[in-house]
């Protein structure tokens, strides 16, 4: 692995300055916006560019439904996204006085999205005049059809990559929003709703007010700035959609809400996970919340999880967030196990193909995507993964840097029976007696379009830095660049030290701790944490003189702030 860096700097460079440099090239245009990000209460859809009659169909449909006291279903996906958005935009309408219910497929026996077999299980359990998607239906031609043949209207909600001989046109509305997450599509339509059914006057444009009104209409506006902010941002982060715009605005305000939050699901799962007294960032969503709501879908049925997020009850909330919790442990066991048995299958090998594929009869649907996650992390190679299952094998495909994943699936639609994704995540369904076919083309097309140099690992750091600089106070003016993630990843640095003292750290003493100094001036040392980078301990001596990529953090403890730096690679 090599690291890169765009600019290298003195010690004359101020942290404001260093602020400027990276807002600079990160292409921020508008950099007021980006740092005091507007809020999601003054954004609706017209600001994405629907017009005012497709919107006033919507709400003739939604007010004939409730007039005449008829059902809505929200259809949702499975994944911590559409559980999210499917929580947000079901209870909306429920608190609305709409007949409503959620629907959430089943992984296994129904797959992503809309299916035939899941149309008619809602056909035949709530018979409803409306089905409503939640991360999902953009693609859903033929699915939408067939609804609409059993006397069902549709409107989709998603932010999927958009296939346009694909598009449900003949649903009753398409809200198409890229640049949120499926959770902030359902919150941008679901806040839509309600400004028209209580604040008419409002419709489509202003912001919500806390002006007299019914009560069920006080809880709402409440939820719009607290609960339902907390869930498009778990959705967003979790769903990996870029921190910029819309969506950077749902998750900076959707942070701030989580301590004023009070809903029991998400009390237990922070309560469960040991982090109700800890500020809440894209990390904990993450790492540590939405893995426990995907944990669900991904072994039972999801349903369990939005229960779970909507339950009012104290009892059944700490009861359904310990279940979450046991099924959580029970994912990470089973990935580790199936990770061992794909890492065996490569090993086999003579060679690691620019395309990494692998496939078993046995393997969990629910965990491939984990299993690809992390052989791509390993290898770094675009990675497919499947498993079989009733004739078919369903996959779960993660790509790199500049390897758009779903545009190269698109390539092979003819062996293909269904497939969706965005640039580094997808997955697809390929009967099974198109397998070997399928892997002989897919290989082949895959070496033409992948250059030997994108399959170089390469840390992008932002900057070259002497380590005097890396102080708590440019540390806390970073912060104003937050929340980090996908699209604004927390910025990293690179500097040469003289390490003054090496060990281990952690139960496994799998963590390497560095203490390192400026290779020319003296000056405060400064620790380095290198989790997992244990086994370099044998390499790094006193004195040795090193080349490091990492983050800054500052380290609270017993009542102290200390900077500390994150080591995301090391150069010997």
């Amino acid at each position: 692995m090599k690291i890169t860096y765009t600019h290298e700097i003195t010690e004359k460079t101020t942290p404001k300055d260093i602020l400027s440099l990276l807002l600079t090239s990160r292409n921020i245009q508008d950099i007021d916006l980006f740092l005091h990000p507007i809020s999601p209460l003054e954004l609706f859809l017209k600001d994405f560019g629907f017009k005012k009659a497709k919107i006033t169909k919507m709400m003739k449909l939604l007010e004939s439904i409730r007039e005449k006291d008829q059902m809505i279903v929200v259809y949702t996906d499975y994944d911590a996204d559409g559980i999210t958005g499917g929580a947000i935009l079901w209870e909306t309408l429920h608190l609305l006085g709409f007949r409503v219910m959620p629907y959430v497929p089943h992984r296994k026996t129904e797959g992503y999205g809309f299916s035939k077999k899941g149309i008619d299980s809602v056909k035949k359990e709530f018979n409803p005049n409306l089905i409503m998607s939640v991360d999902h239906g953009i693609t859903a031609k033929n699915e939408v059809a067939y609804a609409n043949s059993l006397g069902i209207d549709v409107i989709v909600t998603d932010h999927h990559h958009r296939q346009e001989e694909k598009v449900p046109d003949s649903a009753v509305g398409i809200f198409h929003i890229s640049a949120l997450s499926g959770s902030g599509t359902a919150y941008m339509v679901a806040k839509e709703i309600f400004t028209h059914f209580c604040h008419p006057e409002l419709d489509s444009g202003s912001m919500l007010d806390s002006r007299s009104g019914s009560g069920m209409t006080k809880k709402l506006e409440k939820y719009f700035k607290t609960d339902y902010l907390a869930l498009a941002a778990i959705g967003t982060v979790a769903d990996l959609v870029p921190l910029i715009g819309s969506s950077r605005s749902i998750v900076s305000y959707g942070l701030k809400a989580f301590e004023k939050v009070k809903r029991p699901g998400i009390k237990y799962i922070l309560k469960d996970a040991q982090i109700q007294d800890r500020e809440i960032t894209p990390y904990e969503i993450g790492f540590i919340i939405a893995p426990r709501i995907n944990a669900v879908g991904r072994l039972e049925h999801a349903i369990d999880a939005l229960r779970l997020l909507c339950t009012t009850d104290d009892v059944r909330a700490s009861a359904l967030s310990q279940k979450v919790g046991i099924l959580n442990t029970n994912r990470q066991d089973l990935v580790k196990d199936q990770v061992a048995e794909a890492r065996a299958q490569l090993q086999k090998l003579k060679k690691i193909p620019k395309l990494i594929i692998l496939y078993s009869d046995h393997w969990h649907e629910g965990v491939i995507g984990l299993i690809a996650g992390n052989i791509l992390q390993e290898y770094y190679r675009p990675t497919i993964v499947m498993t079989k299952g009733d004739g078919f094998y369903k996959a779960s495909v993660r790509s790199i840097s500049g390897f758009h994943i779903t545009n190269f699936l698109k390539t092979l639609g003819s062996y293909l029976t269904n497939y969706g994704g965005h640039a580094a995540a997808a997955g697809f369904t390929l009967k099974e007696s198109k397998l070997k076919e399928f892997i002989k083309e897919a290989t082949k097309k895959a070496e033409d379009l992948i250059a030997d140099k994108m399959l170089e690992p390469t840390i992008n750091a932002d900057m070259k830095i002497p380590i005097e600089m890396a102080t708590k106070t440019l540390s806390r003016t970073l912060h104003t660049l937050s929340p980090f993630g996908m699209g604004n990843p927390k910025p990293i640095f690179v500097s040469e030290a003289s390490v003054i003292h090496a060990k281990l750290l952690g139960k496994q003493k799998n963590h390497l701790k560095l203490q390192v100094k400026d290779i020319s001036n003296m000056h405060l040392p400064i620790d380095m944490i290198g989790f997992g980078k244990g086994e370099l301990l044998s390499q790094i001596s006193k004195n040795k003189i090193v080349k490091v990529a990492y983050q800054l953090d500052i380290n609270k403890w017993n009542g102290q702030e200390k900077v500390q730096g994150i080591i995301k690679h090391l150069e010997l």
